[in-house]
């Protein structure tokens, strides 16, 4: 479980992060090592989920020895299947993505963090996020590093 106190709110005690993969964490569907890395420490402190339709095929090599749970769908509905996926999930549970797709999953989740990498971020997603960072990175280390979140979230 990930503790997040920020000063002005209620406490998070994060038992889920949910990511979208291509566009938010992978770029053309590789997932680099420093990503990897950050995943893996991650998956010691919650139960991690990666959603996708896959599109370039890449997401079970990439993923095969990160420890975490990666659900595929269609490519058609797919914010209804992340929104299901989420509404499945028992306890508190962080979102993270960059695409039109992910805001139905953002309106479920308790923190999200939306990432504007190479393929930009949907316009539509930024009223449903916390958080904006510039890199998959920066994400998984608001959630490693949660001091970096008290700064930017208080009260």
């Amino acid at each position: 479980m990930i503790e997040i106190h920020i000063p002005g709110r209620e406490p998070l005690f994060i038992e889920n992060v949910v990511m979208d993969y291509n566009g938010t964490l992978a770029v053309d569907g590789i997932l680099p090592e420093s990503v990897k890395d950050r995943i893996r420490s991650l998956a010691q402190k919650a139960n991690v989920y990666i959603l996708t339709a896959d599109t370039y095929g890449t997401v079970k090599k990439q993923c095969q020895d990160l420890g975490i749970t990666v659900k595929t769908f269609p490519r058609e509905g797919a914010a209804l299947c992340k929104e299901e996926i989420v509404k499945s999930l028992e306890g508190q549970t962080v979102c993270i993505g960059n695409g039109y797709n992910d805001v139905l999953m953002f309106e479920l989740a308790d923190l999200t963090i939306g990432i504007l990498e190479k393929e930009g971020v949907c316009a539509a997603l930024l009223s449903h996020t916390d958080v904006l960072v510039s890199a998959a990175e920066d994400a998984l280390d608001l959630l490693l590093k949660p001091d970096r979140l008290r700064a930017t979230l208080r009260n």
